[in-house]
């Protein structure tokens, strides 16, 4: 055997013997590397998004936008709902919109109601 198999050998030992006494001494090492992984990558998705950030100003003004249009239409609608529900009670004719389980609920309360006489 040559001295630089020897060294070699000698070194896969030492490491596997390292390995194992880390292995041993901080049993959730493979939890912390999984966590630095995952900030890893969050901080490289937000480099990116930096990036194209400064790349493409009008693009994401664009998309602000369309995200501001879609907000602004999902208040419009649901506030012409509620004026519709309040016009609706206000004339006497109220109508009550119930989840579906709520439904099921009462129907099943009606029902065990019915079984019992």
């Amino acid at each position: 055997m040559s001295k630089l198999t020897i060294i070699t050998d000698r070194a896969l030992e030492l490491a596997e013997h390292a390995g194992s006494s880390i292995r041993h001494a901080v049993p959730h090492a493979g939890e912390w590397v999984k966590a630095r992984t995952t900030i890893g990558a969050a901080r490289t998705g937000a480099h990116a998004t930096g990036q194209f950030i400064k790349r493409n100003p009008v693009a994401i003004a664009v998309a602000a936008a369309v995200v501001g249009a879609g907000i602004a239409a999902y208040v419009i609608y649901h506030n012409k709902r509620k004026q519709e529900a309040e016009r609706l009670t206000l004339q006497g004719r109220a109508k009550q919109i119930g989840s579906r389980l709520a439904i099921a609920r009462r129907q099943a309360k009606k029902e065990r109601a019915i079984s019992r006489h």
